[in-house]
């Protein structure tokens, strides 16, 4: 592919610093504009993994005249900005649809009345979306669960049942077709972007992909972020000598995904037409357990402290959800490569040179506070 002139938002944080990294190893231009956010940087630095050879703006996808003098020139825009955290986006309300859904709007609204010439828009979208995954039963057949009623995980029944019969179901694979029934403040602003930017793609003929991601993980992700991914938090209580904290049984399970391959993903979608105006899930497309992601750390880590299983619950949760990725596999020829325990292992040895800063009870206290736990 020929060099081109590429603009990452959020290129300072965990996803984008390693979607940088490989962009300038094929030989492209690549600014980042990124507003260092002191969640995430607790500094307000640059962080140390930041790659020269990229161009940094440091500016706020709010600022619409500082983000439309970074648009200007590029010929490629990954949109990973975002404001992050499920349980936060449900009492930081306007930040958060100030920055998902108004930052989305500014980027548009520049590249459709400022004359950008545009030839590819990536933009990252979330599995929270879609709320509970797919479920089956041979008396029903595929369905979509309800949220599950606070009486029923109050009582203890954290597993859902067939809308339909009421009937046991079990999980399946969700695919890109599944309608997305937000939970969220968080998963309401992805699914805005991800519809924002397919419309106006559509719209004004700009090559437009969204990438629904599902859990991802490895190094560089904030370990003194409380509100990050659930692998950096269980590992950051682990470092601590803290056992992690899990609510309901701990048998809910996820889909985890190496940010490698989630660069592979976001790479393929800038080089084949066959991305164009599609969705796709990015993730492993295999559940596995909250408990034993927490096990797994702890054994790779080689502490033998043991998670701490709570049976409380947090409204909104979702049980199971991982990704049917058939879509992404026959139309772009990805699929993950990363096993997850080699993952993980990769993620503690980068761990050791960083410092952790346990900050799960003061989130924990702000979940409760505000009725969320």
């Amino acid at each position: 592919m020929s060099k081109k002139r590429i603009l990452v938002t959020g290129g300072a944080g965990f996803i984008g610093s390693f979607l940088v990294d490989r962009l300038l190893e094929l030989g492209h231009e690549v600014t980042v504009y990124d507003n260092l956010e002191p969640q995430v940087h607790s500094d307000g630095k640059p962080p140390e993994y930041f790659n020269p050879g990229a161009q940094l703006i440091v500016g706020d996808v709010r600022d619409v005249d500082s983000f439309n003098r970074a648009i200007t020139g590029h010929q490629v825009i990954y949109h990973l900005a975002s404001a992050v955290g499920v349980g936060q986006s449900q009492y930081e309300i306007k930040r958060y649809v100030d920055v998902n859904t108004g930052g989305t709007a500014n980027l548009l609204n520049i590249l459709v009345n400022d004359g950008h010439e545009i030839e590819k828009l990536v933009v990252a979208a979330s599995m929270s979306s879609y709320g509970e995954g797919c479920y089956f039963n041979e008396q029903d057949g595929v369905v979509r669960p309800h949220l599950r009623t606070l009486e029923s995980m109050g009582s203890g029944q954290w597993e859902p049942v067939s809308p339909i019969s009421g009937a046991p179901v079990k999980p399946i694979p969700t695919p890109e077709t599944a309608e997305q029934v937000c939970n969220s403040i968080y998963a309401i602003t992805k699914k805005d972007q991800e519809d924002m930017v397919l419309n106006i793609g559509r719209t004004y003929s700009i090559p437009s992909a969204a990438l629904r991601f599902f859990n991802v993980y490895g190094p560089r992700q904030s370990l003194s972020n409380p509100y990050t991914g659930v692998a950096a938090i269980f590992l950051s209580r682990i470092m601590n000598n803290h056992s992690p904290v899990i609510y309901e049984d701990g048998l809910q399970t996820r889909d985890f995904v190496s940010v490698h391959d989630v660069v592979d993903a976001l790479v393929l979608c800038m080089e084949k037409p066959e991305a164009d105006y599609e969705v796709f899930n990015v993730g492993s497309g295999q559940p596995l357990t909250i408990c034993g992601i927490a096990e797994t750390l702890a054994k790779v880590y080689g502490n033998q402290i043991k998670p701490e299983i709570t049976f409380k619950f947090r409204k909104g949760d979702v049980r199971h959800c991982y990704g049917d990725i058939t879509k992404i596999t026959e139309r772009l020829g990805w699929r993950p490569k990363t096993a997850f325990e080699q993952g993980m292992q990769e993620l503690i040895e980068w761990c050791q040179s960083q410092k952790a800063d346990d900050r799960f009870e003061q989130a924990a206290k702000e979940l409760k506070d505000r009725g969320i736990v």
